[in-house]
């Protein structure tokens, strides 16, 4: 029994894996296209049928790639430093509920890699640790240019990662949990919570365009003034790794909106169609409705890489300290107000 559980959580784990990792190779391919339509132009259409080959073709060229090694005292560090970003965007899927369960083999399988009751913790401490890659890397390239982005970069994500935490605090007030998964069935139907959380909502979807280095918040990298950023010294595979993890991190984050704001795998009918059509066919439709979510979501990183121009270092600070925190620090107070008239109207039978 516990051999086949085992099993069965390392299919799912593998998967996940393998999940995002084809979500960042072709969000390459759909980023080159959402451009290209927006500026109408075409895009890459040479590799395969509208240049679906071509994440493949961007593979082999940067595995063929010479690797380069500045002259840095450092390059154990150097080499870690990409690691350490791969890894923490690829960790952050692992709490994420992908649907609900499936009926396989006499079994219910859940679709989630692990399920703990402290997820959005978990998510939020390994995303912390994902800034060590770029700082480590940055630090490492003995590179002046290179330095100052990966300090951007610290600075940036630290100062946002607060926003962010305390805009979750007003939906853990209203939910009462830390899971995921239990987040994500709170909002059967169309009971999602955007339509009670919107300001947080908001103040998240900035917080995640800033912690993934996106439009108008990719001063780290940007190359009218900084050449190529964090990134600049590395080649190969090195620098594949630093750009997997940006498209990576940008596929999670946009499945972590859907799933904490937008009822997850939820849509409207899904319990008409597990008692009338089967749990498997409602919970395949499911996993496709967090698809097309999440799917929107990466969608608008690109619309809005290629329609905002980037802000000034001065101007990104000033948002993050002096407007979203404020703002997420007023909207658990007004959480914490409607929650106890709530809960007082409820003790005095209202």
């Amino acid at each position: 029994m516990e051999s086949t559980f085992i099993i069965e959580k390392s299919v799912v784990i593998v998967a996940v894996f393998a999940l995002t990792m084809l979500m960042a190779m072709y969000s390459t391919w759909a980023e080159r296209k959402v451009a290209a339509f927006l500026q109408d132009r075409v895009g890459p259409n040479r590799a395969g049928w509208g240049g679906l080959l071509q994440p493949l073709a961007d593979g082999l060229k940067l595995f063929s790639k010479e690797e380069f090694f500045p002259n840095t005292p450092n390059k154990f560090l150097f080499i870690v430093g990409p690691g350490i970003a791969m890894s923490t965007a690829l960790m952050t899927s692992a709490v994420i509920p992908w649907g609900d369960r499936l009926h396989l083999f006499g079994r219910e399988i859940y679709l989630q890699a692990t399920d703990i009751n402290i997820g959005l913790l978990y998510f939020f401490g390994v995303v912390s640790v994902g800034v060590y890659g770029i700082m480590i890397g940055g630090w490492a390239s003995n590179n002046k240019f290179s330095l100052m982005g990966a300090v951007r970069a610290a600075s940036q994500m630290v100062s946002y990662e607060i926003a962010m935490g305390l805009s979750m605090i007003a939906l853990l007030m209203m939910t009462g949990t830390l899971s995921l998964k239990e987040i994500a069935a709170q909002q059967a139907g169309l009971n999602w919570n955007v339509f009670y959380q919107p300001l947080s909502f908001l103040i998240f979807l900035i917080c995640a365009f800033a912690e993934t280095n996106r439009t108008p918040f990719d001063l780290p990298e940007c190359e009218s003034e900084l050449i190529g950023g964090y990134h600049t010294e590395y080649s190969s595979m090195k620098m594949g790794f630093y750009l997997f993890a940006e498209y990576a991190n940008m596929f999670i984050s946009a499945t972590l909106i859907s799933v904490l704001f937008f009822g997850g795998y939820n849509y409207p009918g899904m319990q008409w169609m597990v008692d009338n059509v089967g749990v498997n066919t409602a919970n395949i439709l499911g996993m496709l409705a967090l698809f097309v979510k999440l799917c929107f979501f990466i969608f608008f990183y690109m619309w809005v890489r290629w329609t905002i121009p980037r802000f000034r270092y001065d101007q990104l600070m000033n948002l993050g300290w002096k407007i979203l925190i404020p703002l997420s620090i007023i909207n658990i107070v007004v959480t914490g107000i409607v929650i106890l008239r709530a809960d007082i109207a409820a003790f005095l039978g209202f």
